[in-house]
């Protein structure tokens, strides 16, 4: 196993998913990379002040400011990339800002038309905290919120929306330290990116961000032979989770309870409507986030939830 790193710099960064743009780095399945990634915006500093212009990575922001891409080598389109997060801590700082959109959802919540608010966080990786500007202190629970690979097609695809074809903007608070995201592989050598670090995220991410910092990523990256469901999963600490991604909140909750059920048959040697029916009791539906013009939602099975007697 070998340990690369891959630092920021304006060689090392990408703000779409493109099949085209070349790899940064190139890895055996196995090993590790120490990644560093800016904030979303792409902030090479911090704001010393609510909504103070800082510089930025890309000047012309078009989407996330993301590292890699990073080759796996043999990867190839219907391999399962499994991304193991070894290890996950965020920079010192980071921002929330709420109040930018102007919609339909905005407006139900009142909070359209107006100025954007900020909160500005000093982050204690130490005592795992981040206190904002108001004194308000909340515990922090790091993740990645971007992790994919782009588009089979030619051209250039925004990092807004995730996908069930390479992931992307997933942002699932549960993807901590110590658990493994499976990704369906859309290219020839993966070609991931990842970047979007969330110090701390409710689900839903309803205000439109998280606790955007920077963050240094230890992932341990691989090439899954045997996957239980060719679709995007992942197993966390505690947890087995299965996803949906769908403009139809309807479409992406069946969408991610329809892989859990596979799983549950897998598992268990249910019948699909037997696993519904144990599901309907210990399966928990979370709304990933509302953020990013298409729904997320993922199910989630504790590890303790179901235990076989005979």
């Amino acid at each position: 196993m070998t340990i690369h790193q891959l630092e920021v710099r304006p060689g090392t960064v990408t703000q779409v998913f493109s099949r085209d743009t070349p790899a940064v780095l190139a890895v055996d399945p196995g090993d590790t990379v120490v990644v560093e990634s800016l904030d979303a915006s792409g902030h090479l500093e911090p704001q010393s002040f609510p909504g103070e212009v800082r510089p930025l990575m890309f000047t012309d922001r078009r989407g996330h400011c993301l590292t890699g891409p990073i080759e796996v080598r043999g990867a190839q389109p219907g391999d399962m990339l499994s991304v193991h997060f070894e290890a996950l801590t965020p920079g010192g700082w980071g921002f929330t800002v709420a109040g930018r959109r102007d919609d339909a959802f905005t407006r139900s919540l009142g909070v359209a038309g107006g100025e954007p608010e900020w909160l500005l966080w000093e982050l204690d990786r130490e005592r795992r905290t981040g206190t904002n500007q108001f004194g308000h202190t909340v515990q922090l629970r790091p993740f990645l919120g971007v992790v994919g690979m782009p588009q089979p097609e030619a051209g250039e695809f925004s990092t807004t929306p995730p996908r069930a074809a390479g992931g992307g903007n997933i942002d699932c608070r549960e993807l901590v330290a110590g658990s493994t995201l499976f990704l369906p592989v859309t290219v020839p050598g993966a070609l991931l990116s990842v970047g979007d670090g969330h110090a701390a995220q409710g689900d839903g991410e309803v205000g439109g961000t998280a606790i955007e910092c920077p963050m240094t990523s230890r992932l341990v990256l691989g090439l899954e032979p045997n996957p239980p469901l060719q679709a995007i999963h992942a197993v966390t600490p505690g947890a087995r989770i299965t996803f949906g991604f769908n403009a139809d909140l309807n479409a992406a909750t069946a969408e991610a309870l329809g892989a859990m059920l596979t799983w549950l048959q897998a598992l268990l040697g249910l019948s699909r409507t037997h696993a519904l029916a144990l599901a309907s009791s210990v399966v928990d539906l979370r709304i990933t986030q509302i953020a990013n013009e298409t729904w997320g939602v993922h199910a989630v099975l504790a590890d303790d939830a179901v235990v076989r007697n005979r």
